[in-house]
């Protein structure tokens, strides 16, 4: 059964809504910086730590697209973004789908990029296990 986490953005959060295509920016952002540290490093960290590509589906209907895994390690992970209404608030999120037939090394690069993400916009993560994390300013 597919696992899903979500990154929903609460009060406090940087953002209050995101489109595909800026999450896509802001994982291709992310590559960039560990290319940058790899160059430092003077080894290709940015494969080893961003294994994907990113691609869309024709009948994906601008809701969704996957990282492809560039190696053996590494298959699918599925990202989205949607909203949902709680009592009268609508709230935006991005939800991180691990399909049916990934490995073990999708599961953990999931959990990073979620953690990444929720940390960088202050959010509220629900991660794939349903334990929470609050990155959000709390009071």
């Amino acid at each position: 059964m597919a696992q899903s986490a979500y990154i929903k953005f609460v009060d406090g959060s940087t953002l209050s809504s995101l489109t595909l295509d800026e999450l896509k920016e802001q994982l291709l952002h992310y590559e960039e910086q560990l290319n940058l540290t790899g160059k430092q490093l003077g080894w290709d960290y940015g494969d080893a730590g961003f294994p994907y590509t990113i691609e869309t589906k024709p009948g994906a209907d601008g809701s969704w697209f996957y990282l492809k895994g560039k190696n053996a390690l590494y298959k699918y992970i599925v990202m989205g973004a949607g909203k949902e209404q709680s009592g009268d608030i609508e709230r935006n999120y991005v939800q991180v789908v691990l399909p049916d037939d990934c490995t073990h090394g999708d599961k953990a690069k999931g959990n990073e990029f979620c953690k990444y993400l929720a940390k960088l916009w202050k959010a509220e993560l629900h991660l794939f296990n349903g334990r929470i994390m609050y990155f959000n300013p709390r009071k």
